[in-house]
């Protein structure tokens, strides 16, 4: 049986809500102590240096992606496991996808709804079948949630979206789903 690999969008900045950094921080750790790899955008601050800091800390594997033009913003992560430094920010999203089993959007900002409505397009274009699992860490979701549900009852996507789309609440939980999902 091969390694899995998840790939997590996750905000470059913490939030205002501690609980944030907090699911961040354990969900690192889990997928280290699953023995799965973390697929992320490579950077060192936010939620995307928590997550990686938790996966290290406990023994983990992390492959970290960042576009050239990110590595100063972004503080690209050098010491992770596998480092690939890329071109823009399209050629991140694929290369992040393509080396991952499935997908765990945590609270962020705009550059983690674009990966996620960028995997959740390709998913409907038939393009993977990979899971996504967005985690609505103290409701932080909700709007989207709702928005989605919208684009449905109003026509503009097909009922199937909802199905592309796992909800969960924490950490825990997202593993329970993902061992569920990936075995």
């Amino acid at each position: 049986m091969s390694q899995k690999s998840v790939c997590v969008y996750c905000g470059s900045r913490n939030g205002v809500n501690p609980a944030y950094s907090a699911a961040a921080y354990r969900f690192g750790e889990l997928l280290a102590e699953e023995g799965w790899r973390l697929v992320y955008g490579a950077g060192d601050v936010g939620l995307m240096g928590e997550v990686a800091r938790a996966a290290q800390s406990s023994g983990g594997d992390t492959f970290g992606v960042i576009p050239v033009h990110l590595l100063q913003r972004e503080v690209g992560k050098t010491d992770l496991t596998r480092f690939i430094v890329t071109e823009t920010m399209h050629e991140r999203k694929k290369v992040m996808i393509m080396n991952a089993d499935a997908v765990v959007v945590l609270p962020g900002g705009p550059g983690s709804l674009d990966e996620l409505f960028e995997a959740l397009t390709w998913r409907q274009l038939g393009l993977h079948d990979k899971p996504i699992l967005v985690m609505n860490v103290d409701g932080y979701w909700d709007t989207l949630h709702t928005l989605l549900d919208q684009l449905i009852g109003q026509g503009f996507a097909d009922a199937s979206l909802a199905d592309f789309i796992t909800w969960i609440d924490t950490p825990d939980s997202a593993m329970s789903e993902l061992r569920r999902l990936l075995n």
